[in-house]
C-alpha cells in the first residue's frame, strides 16, 4: 500500500483557495460561456425502448449536465420520430392509426427518458405543428436554392395492392448471404439495389413486384459533395473512429443524390406544387427536428436561436446517436444546413456508439433480448444503471450488458466504495455535524486536479476514462479515511478526528459535483445532505457546523439472486 506524506492546511486557507477558484472559474465563465447545442438521435414510434437505445443515447445527457455545470448555455433537444413506413406497418398489425400509434409511443418514449433522468430542455415530436411548419420551410428552402430537384426513377410497384412501395414494404432472398430480407438492408449488412428489389415481394398482400416509373424530389448530394469533404476534413479529425471510418467510405464512394420524397399517406406534406401525392422522407424531416426544436424551445424562453445554430464562433454542438445512424448526422444533417445557404453551424463532434449486446448476443427483434427499459428502471437502480452504461458501456467498440455484470459494479464498485465512504463519514456514530477542521493538502489537490481531468475527457467524449478518474478519487478518500482511523481518533485525538471528517465530507461534497453528470440522483441526496444549493464544476467546501442527520445510505446492495429472475 501507497502512504502519502499527509499535510494540513487551515480552514482559512482552504476557504482563501476555494474563492480564487470561484474568482477564476467566474472570469471564464463570463469571458467565454459557450452556447452548446446536443442532440440525441429521435427514435422511432414503432417499438418500446430497449438498454441499447439508452446505450446510445445516454451520452448526450451527461454532455448537457456537465455543460450546464460549467455554466455554459445548454440546449438539449431530441424527439419522437412519429412517421415512416416502421409505423404504418405497426398500425396496420394492430388495427389502428398511423397516429394512434405514434401518439402511444411517444408518451412511452417521454416517461422512459424521464425514468432514467435524460434532462432533455425540449423533448418534442416529429407530428408537432411547429415542427412540421418549420421543415416545409426549410425544405422549400433548399429547392428554391436548387439543391433539390425532381427526377423520375424506377421503383417497385404492386399492382394488387395499387401503390408504389417503399424498401421496408418489401422482402427478397439476398444475393450476398441467400438469407431473406427486407428491401432497405439484410442482417449481413447488404444493401439491395434498384435490381435486387425488381421481382421482390410486397410485405402486406405477397405479391411479385416490379419497377414502373415514379417521379419524386431528390436531395443533390453530388452537388453538395465537395463543401461536405471541406467540412469533414475540419471537424472528423476529434471524432470517434467509427465515424471518421463510415464517413470516410462513403465520400471516397462518392455521395449519391438521394431521394426526399415517399408515397406514403403519413407524413409531413411537400411545400412543392405537384406532389401533393406524396409525403416527405423521415431522415430529412428528423434530422431538421434539431433546428425546430431548438427554435420551439428559445421562443418559448425567449431567446434567440440564431446564437445557437449561426453564432458559430461561440457554439458547440455534439450529436449523440448509435453508430447505425452516423451518415445522417455526419453528412446528410451537414448537407442540409448548407443547401440552405443561411450559414448555418455545421456540428463539432459526432458522439457515436458502437452496439450494446445483451448477454453476449446481438439485440435482436426476433429474439427479444433488448431489455425493456421500462422493466429494468422498476428493477434496478437508474443512478448505478446510468454509470454501467458510461463505465462499461459501448463507448469505442461492442460491450456486453449482463445483470451479473451491472450488480457487480453496483454492489462491488458503487455501493461497496463510493456509498461505504459517505455512509462512514457522515453517518459516524455520535456525529451531528461537521466539524470545524483542516483539510488534507493531498486530497485536496487531488480533488481540484480531478475536475480538471474528468472536464478534459468529458469534453473529448471520453467517458470512460472520466469515470475512471472519479473512481480512482473515491479509493483515495478511502484509503485516507482507512489510514486515519477516526474510530480511533474520536477516543484518542479529537482534533485528529475533526480533520479526518472535515476533508472527507469536503472530499464527498466535490465528488457529488463530478459525479452529477453520471449520477444525478445520489448527487442531489449529498446536496441535500451538506446544505449545497446546486451542482457546480468547481471545488466547493462544507460549512463546518452544517447539521448532519437523516442520512441514509445513497445505495442499496442487491442480492446477485436476482440474476436467476
Amino acid at each position: 500500500m501507497i502512504y502519502y506524506k499527509r499535510l494540513k492546511i487551515s480552514r482559512e486557507e482552504f476557504v482563501n483557495n476555494l474563492k480564487e477558484i470561484d474568482t477564476k472559474n467566474d472570469i471564464k465563465q463570463n469571458s467565454n460561456c459557450r452556447n452548446i447545442i446536443i442532440g440525441g438521435a429521435w427514435p422511432y414510434a414503432n417499438n418500446s425502448l430497449h438498454l441499447g437505445h439508452i446505450a446510445g443515447l445516454i451520452s448526450g445527457d451527461i454532455l448537457a449536465r456537465y455543460h450546464r455545470q460549467k455554466g455554459d448555455n445548454v440546449v438539449y433537444v431530441s424527439g419522437t420520430d412519429c412517421h415512416g413506413t416502421p409505423i404504418t406497418q405497426r398500425a396496420k398489425q394492430e388495427g389502428r392509426t398511423p397516429k394512434e400509434i405514434a401518439e402511444s409511443y411517444n408518451e412511452e418514449f417521454v416517461q422512459t427518458f424521464k425514468a432514467m433522468n435524460f434532462s432533455y430542455n425540449l423533448y418534442g415530436k416529429t407530428e408537432d405543428e411547429f415542427h412540421m411548419k418549420k421543415v416545409q420551410e426549410m425544405f422549400r428552402k433548399m429547392y428554391d436554392n436548387g439543391y433539390i430537384y425532381e427526377k423520375d426513377d424506377n421503383q417497385p410497384y404492386c399492382e394488387k395492392c395499387q401503390k408504389f412501395l417503399s424498401d421496408r414494404e418489401l422482402k427478397l432472398t439476398c444475393p450476398n448471404c441467400g438469407n431473406e430480407s427486407k428491401g432497405d438492408q439484410c442482417d449481413c449488412g447488404y444493401i439491395p439495389t434498384e435490381e435486387d428489389l425488381d421481382g421482390a415481394t410486397c410485405v402486406e398482400c405477397g405479391n411479385i413486384v416490379h419497377l414502373r416509373k415514379n417521379k419524386n424530389l431528390y436531395l443533390a448530394l453530388t452537388k453538395l459533395q465537395g463543401e461536405i469533404e471541406k467540412y469533414v476534413s475540419e471537424y472528423a479529425k476529434n471524432w470517434r473512429i467509427n465515424s471518421q471510418n463510415e464517413t470516410n467510405k462513403y465520400l471516397r464512394e462518392g455521395l449519391r443524390d438521394r431521394a426526399v420524397t415517399r408515397d406514403l399517406n403519413w407524413g409531413i406534406d411537400i411545400p412543392v406544387e405537384g406532389f401533393d401525392d406524396k409525403k416527405m422522407y423521415v431522415w430529412i424531416d428528423a434530422v431538421l427536428g434539431y433546428i425546430t426544436m431548438t427554435q420551439k424551445y428559445c421562443q418559448e424562453n425567449g431567446l434567440n436561436w440564431e446564437n445557437f445554430w449561426k453564432n458559430g464562433s461561440k457554439t458547440r454542438m455534439y450529436m449523440a446517436h448509435g453508430k447505425d445512424n452516423i451518415t445522417f448526422h455526419s453528412i446528410i444533417l451537414p448537407g442540409l444546413l448548407i443547401a440552405m445557404e443561411e450559414n448555418f453551424k455545421l456540428p463539432d463532434m459526432m458522439v457515436a456508439t458502437e452496439y450494446l449486446n445483451i448477454n453476449s448476443e446481438k439485440i435482436s427483434k426476433s429474439k427479444g433480448n433488448g431489455i425493456n427499459v421500462k422493466d429494468i428502471v422498476n428493477e434496478y437502480d437508474v443512478d448505478t444503471l446510468r454509470f454501467f452504461l458510461m463505465a462499461n458501456g459501448p463507448e469505442r467498440k461492442d460491450s456486453n450488458f449482463s445483470v451479473e455484470d451491472y450488480l457487480t459494479i453496483h454492489n462491488s464498485e458503487i455501493t461497496n466504495k463510493y456509498g461505504n465512504l459517505v455512509n462512514r463519514t457522515l453517518r459516524f456514530k455520535g456525529l451531528d455535524e461537521i466539524p470545524n477542521g483542516n483539510m488534507d493538502d493531498n486530497i485536496a489537490r487531488l480533488t481540484k486536479d480531478a475536475y480538471q481531468k474528468v472536464s478534459d475527457y468529458i469534453e473529448k467524449t471520453e467517458f470512460k476514462k472520466a469515470t475512471a478518474v472519479i473512481m480512482e478519487l473515491v479509493e483515495e478518500g478511502n484509503k485516507y479515511y482507512d489510514e486515519r482511523k477516526p474510530w480511533e481518533q474520536k477516543r484518542e485525538d479529537i482534533d485528529g478526528f475533526n480533520d479526518t471528517i472535515y476533508t472527507c465530507a469536503n472530499l464527498i461534497a466535490n465528488l457529488s459535483n463530478l459525479f452529477e453528470p453520471f449520477m444525478p440522483n445520489s448527487s442531489k441526496k449529498i446536496r441535500e445532505y451538506l446544505g449545497i444549493e446546486e451542482a457546480s464544476w468547481q471545488v466547493i467546501g462544507v460549512k463546518p457546523e452544517t447539521k448532519v442527520k437523516d442520512i441514509q445510505p445513497l445505495f442499496v446492495k442487491v442480492a446477485k439472486e436476482k440474476t436467476k429472475k
